[in-house]
């Protein structure tokens, strides 16, 4: 699969569900993403890719996906990941 781009419609499969504790070990999954906007649990999620957090001092990136139509700023999504973002050091581009 080629790498998405921002503004893209993309679909993942979701393996840690809302309300499911984080696992104490890395989980090897190719590529991680955050749900904004969805107050439920799921285990799929089509959406619009809507920023990338680039950890520094971490190997991997995760991906942020919205629904179609909604739209989070920078701040908001800062805010919105902080839980567990604030353990790197980060960048967030839109």
């Amino acid at each position: 699969m080629d790498m998405p781009k921002i503004g893209d419609t993309i679909t993942i499969k979701i393996d840690r569900p809302m309300g499911t504790a984080h696992p104490k070990h890395p989980d090897g999954e190719e590529q991680d993403a955050y749900v904004l906007g969805v107050d439920e649990p799921l285990t799929e999620f089509t959406g619009r890719l809507i920023a990338v957090i680039h950890r520094f001092d971490d190997v991997e990136e995760k991906w942020v996906l919205a629904p179609e139509g909604r739209s989070f700023t920078k701040k908001q999504i800062v805010e919105l990941t902080h839980f567990q973002e604030q353990y790197y050091h980060t960048e967030v581009r839109t």
